[in-house]
């Protein structure tokens, strides 16, 4: 089991979604609408700092890992708009079920 954590820009949230969906993952959390920074600067959701993130929190399957990383990589590369999504795969010591 590992834990998938990625943000993306919250107007492509619908789609990690989807590619969530696709892989059959049904656990996770998603935090909409977060404040954030990235390359180009600050989404505080203002005038000044338009934009938001959102960041999913995802229990992923070993087995399942690459595949969904491989999805996410070809989102990433499609449009330059994509390229704030990032992905990280951390692993998990202990699980309490």
């Amino acid at each position: 089991m590992k834990i998938m954590h990625i943000t993306i820009h919250f107007e492509f949230s619908d789609t990690i979604e989807k590619i969530l969906d696709d892989h059959e993952i049904d656990n996770y959390v998603r935090y909409s609408m977060r404040e954030g920074k990235d390359r180009d600067g600050k989404h505080f959701g203002t005038q000044v700092f338009p934009g938001n993130t959102t960041i999913f929190q995802v229990q992923v399957p070993d087995e399942k890992v690459e595949a969904i990383f491989k999805d996410l990589k070809t989102f990433k590369e499609a449009k330059p708009a994509h390229r704030h999504l990032e992905a990280l795969v951390i692993p998990v010591d202990q699980r309490l079920e």
